[in-house]
């Protein structure tokens, strides 16, 4: 088993929720497919969903809900 992880594509803030009020796209250790949306970057008011390029188990965020972000910089890692 290895690690994969998930990189921002973009510098900005990362939300793990859709909005305020509704529940994160992915909880901590949740499973993942292919597609899975798991959270958002937002840079100037423009949000770009940052999906899973790989399913994988056991899925642990490494930002927190509204942190602010570097390009590159990996929000999560998941087993593959």
């Amino acid at each position: 088993m290895s690690i994969e992880r998930v990189l921002s594509p973009l510098p900005g803030t990362f939300y793990r929720r859709p909005a305020p009020d509704q529940p994160p796209f992915k909880a901590d250790g949740a499973d993942v497919a292919v597609g899975d949306v798991l959270g958002l970057v937002e840079v100037m008011k423009n949000f770009q969903e940052v999906t899973a390029e790989v399913a994988g188990r056991g899925i642990r965020f490494l930002v927190e809900d509204g942190e602010a972000i570097d390009a590159e910089q990996v929000l999560a890692e998941l087993e593959v």
